[in-house]
């Protein structure tokens, strides 16, 4: 049986797409080129060295109380950049939650993603 690699890039979601230490996180906080604002999110974004962007999320116990919630909110935000990857630059974008998403739905959290993320699509 043979198999094919394919010349498309997957729309995979790979550990590569994620800025995983400390030290990465704070690169993107201590010298950010953009800050991007929606009423509820607010995202980090700097240029990176690497061929592919990045994403990290910092959401914390006080904006964000339950886990549940927390979860939701990542899982939401990787989807949206998993999709959108192959349009963006070379950046490191890390999202935090500026205030309580108690009275936002999902549609409402997948609209603020979307937004940050085209502010940042190449031109």
């Amino acid at each position: 049986m043979l198999t094919t690699v394919s010349a498309t890039p997957t729309a995979r979601f790979t550990k590569e797409q994620r800025l995983l230490t400390p030290a990465a996180f704070r690169e993107v906080f201590d010298a950010p080129e953009r800050k991007l604002h929606q009423s509820h999110l607010m995202a980090f974004v700097r240029a990176n060295t690497q061929d592919k962007p990045r994403v990290g999320m910092a959401i914390t116990k006080r904006k964000v109380p339950t886990a549940v919630a927390r979860n939701l909110i990542k899982r939401q935000i990787r989807e949206q950049f998993r999709t959108k990857a192959l349009k963006l630059e070379n950046k490191d974008i890390v999202f935090i939650v500026k205030k309580s998403i108690k009275d936002i739905d999902t549609k409402e959290l997948i609209n603020q993603i979307n937004n940050i993320l085209k502010k940042i699509e190449k031109k």
